[in-house]
């Protein structure tokens, strides 16, 4: 399973493609990463750019390549 270099302190405000894309929708800007009580990132919120419908998700979920390319594609 190949994975995506995701630097945490680096998910803010980058872009993603949705392999599959969700809701007809394949290109997402993370606007906000909330961080755990010690500083650490848990769960970052992706911004559909073509109706900005807000996705919730885990940020390791990022690193799998078969569902998230880095950038838009």
């Amino acid at each position: 399973r190949r994975m995506n270099p995701v630097s945490p302190k680096k998910l803010h405000h980058s872009k993603w493609t949705a392999v599959q894309p969700h809701h007809r929708e394949k290109h997402f800007l993370v606007t906000d990463v909330i961080l755990d009580a010690d500083g650490h990132p848990r769960t970052c919120i992706l911004e559909a750019v073509l109706s900005r419908r807000e996705l919730r998700l885990d940020w390791r979920e990022l690193r799998d390549a078969g569902q998230w390319a880095m950038g838009w594609l």
